[in-house]
C-alpha cells in the first residue's frame, strides 16, 4: 500500500474541493437552464385562452393549430346568423325631407270598370327607395305606386314596374363604397356600418353590408378573368403565397403578379396539384422562391429569388465554426450579385458587362456550395444541395430582359392581405373568399395602372345590374 505524504494529501484534498465546486456550479447552471426552458415553453404555449394576451396575438390559423375554443355542450351548437325567435332587423325608409328625387306611378284605368283615372297622389302610396352615393354625398330616389279611387268606388293600385323600380334598395355607388371600405380599406363590417351612420346618417344592417359585398363580387367576375388572362400570358411573372383563414381553418392564399397586373387566389391547400390551375399554360418566366411546389415549371424558365437566398446565407453566417465560415463566403457572393445588379439598373453596366462580371462569380458561388455539401453539416449541406439542384434557375435574370433577381414584387402584393388577415382573421364563407380574391385583384391592378378604383367598380356594378357590357379592367 502506497504511502501518501502530507503535501500530496493536501493537494488531493484541494483538487477534490475544486471538482466539487465545479460540479456544484454545473448543477446550478443546469437547474437555471431548466427553469429557463420551462419559462420559455410556458411563454410559447400562451394564447388568449390561457393568459391575458388579446385574441389578436394568437396569429393566423390558431384555431386549426391547437388553440381551440372550449368544447360546447352536446346539442348546444347553433347555426350562424339570427336564431329562431330573434326579433329581426328591418330597414326603415328615410323621411320625405331626405329624398332628392320622386318617381310616381299611376294606374291608367280602373280594374273594375275600365274607366280612365286621374293622376291623383295617394298619401298611403307604396314606397320604394334607392339609396346611392353621388359625388361623395348620399342621394335618395323614391319610387311611389299610387292607388287611385274610381267613381265606381274601386281603388286601383299602379302596377309594379320591374324594369323601372330597382330590386335592391342600394345603388351601385353605395355598393362600391361598401365593397371598398371592407375589401380595399379592410374595415370590419361593423366599422363600415358605423362609418355609414356617422358620415351619411344611413343605417344599414351587417347582413345588408354582406349582400352588397356579394353584389360587387359577382359584378367583378369578368374583370378578374381579364386579369387572369393577362398574367397567364405575361412574359415574366412573380408568384408567392401566405396563409388565409376560412372560419378558423388555415387556407393558402396565392398571388401571381406582373408589374401592371395582380391576381389573387385562395385554395384549400398549397399543394402542387391544387395550385396548378392558377398558372394556366405555363407561359413565360416565373420568379419565385425555391419551394418544390413550383416543380411543374420548366427550370430554364424560372428565377429563384436572391432575397430568399440572402436570408438563408445570413442564417448560416450567424452560426459558429465551419458552417458560419461557409455562410459568410456565400453571403459575400450574394453581396456582389446585388452590387453588380444595382450597377446594371443604374446604367453603369451593360447587359454584356453584367453577364461577363457574373460568370466568374457564378463559378465561385457553385464551388462554395459544393464544399458546403461535402462538409455534411446539419442545417447547411441539405439546403446547399437544393440550391445546386436549382442552379439553372439562379442566374436567369442575367441574360433575360425584364427579369428581376428578387421576388419582392409578389411579396409587396401580399403585404396588404397579410395585414388584413391579422385584423380580421380571414373569411367566414366561400362567398367571402371569392370577395377577397376579386376586390383585391381589381384594386391592386387598377392601382398599378394609376386608375381610379371607385369609378371602375361603380361602373362595373351598374353595368352588371343593367345587363350591359362591362368596362375593361386593362384598358388604358
Amino acid at each position: 500500500m502506497a504511502v501518501v505524504s502530507a503535501e500530496e494529501h493536501a493537494e488531493l484534498v484541494e483538487q477534490i474541493g475544486r471538482l466539487e465546486a465545479e460540479l456544484a456550479e454545473r448543477d446550478r447552471l443546469i437547474a437555471e437552464l431548466k427553469e429557463q426552458v420551462v419559462a420559455l415553453l410556458a411563454k410559447r404555449d400562451q394564447n388568449s385562452s390561457n393568459s391575458n394576451l388579446p385574441p389578436s396575438s394568437d396569429g393566423p390559423g390558431a384555431a386549426s393549430r391547437g388553440v381551440r375554443p372550449p368544447k360546447k355542450r352536446k346539442g348546444a351548437q347553433r347555426k350562424r346568423g339570427g336564431q329562431k325567435g330573434r326579433r329581426g332587423a328591418h330597414r326603415q325608409l328615410l323621411p320625405q325631407h331626405r329624398v332628392h328625387d320622386f318617381v310616381d306611378y299611376f294606374p291608367e284605368a280602373c280594374e273594375r270598370c275600365a274607366s280612365a283615372l286621374p293622376h291623383t297622389h295617394d298619401a298611403d302610396a307604396q314606397r320604394y327607395q334607392l339609396v346611392d352615393l353621388r359625388d361623395g354625398a348620399l342621394h335618395v330616389t323614391e319610387h311611389r305606386r299610387h292607388g287611385v279611387t274610381c267613381g265606381c268606388g274601386h281603388t286601383t293600385l299602379a302596377a309594379y314596374d320591374r324594369e323601372a323600380i330597382p330590386s335592391s334598395p342600394f345603388g351601385p355607388g353605395l355598393v362600391t363604397a361598401v365593397a371598398m371600405l371592407t375589401g380595399v380599406y379592410h374595415l370590419s363590417r361593423r366599422e363600415a356600418q358605423r362609418l355609414l351612420r356617422d358620415f351619411f346618417r344611413l343605417t344599414v344592417s351587417v347582413g345588408a353590408i354582406s349582400k352588397m359585398e356579394k353584389r360587387a363580387s359577382e359584378a367583378l367576375v369578368s374583370a378578374v378573368d381579364e386579369a387572369k388572362r393577362d398574367v397567364e400570358e405575361a412574359p415574366v411573372k412573380h408568384a408567392d403565397a401566405t396563409s388565409w383563414l376560412l372560419a378558423g381553418i388555415t387556407m393558402s392564399l396565392w398571388t401571381l403578379s406582373t408589374t401592371l397586373t395582380t391576381v389573387y387566389r385562395i385554395f384549400n391547400d398549397g399543394r402542387r396539384k391544387t395550385i396548378r390551375v392558377m398558372f394556366g399554360n405555363l407561359v413565360g418566366i416565373l420568379v419565385s422562391d425555391r419551394a418544390s411546389v413550383f416543380g411543374f415549371w420548366e427550370m430554364a424558365l424560372r428565377q429563384i429569388c436572391w432575397a430568399h437566398l440572402l436570408r438563408k446565407f445570413v442564417s448560416f453566417a450567424q452560426r459558429d465554426g465551419p458552417v458560419g465560415a461557409l455562410g459568410r463566403e456565400l453571403l459575400d457572393c450574394a453581396a456582389l450579385v446585388f452590387e453588380y445588379w444595382h450597377g446594371f439598373k443604374h446604367g453603369l453596366l451593360t447587359r454584356e458587362d453584367l453577364a461577363a462580371w457574373m460568370r466568374p462569380l457564378q463559378l465561385q458561388f457553385e464551388a462554395i456550395l459544393r464544399r458546403a455539401v461535402a462538409a455534411n453539416k446539419k442545417g447547411l449541406s441539405g439546403s446547399c444541395a437544393d440550391i445546386l439542384a436549382l442552379r439553372e434557375a439562379v442566374w436567369t435574370f442575367v441574360v433575360h430582359e425584364g427579369v428581376d433577381p428578387t421576388n419582392n414584387l409578389a411579396e409587396r402584393d401580399l403585404r396588404s392581405l397579410v395585414l388584413w388577415r391579422k385584423r380580421c382573421f380571414g373569411s367566414r364563407s366561400e362567398a367571402g373568399l371569392r370577395f377577397v380574391e376579386r376586390i383585391m385583384t381589381v384594386a391592386q391592378t387598377l392601382g398599378k395602372r394609376g386608375r381610379w378604383v371607385f369609378e371602375f367598380v361603380r361602373e362595373t356594378v351598374a353595368a352588371h345590374l343593367e345587363g350591359r357590357p362591362q368596362p375593361s379592367l386593362l384598358a388604358a
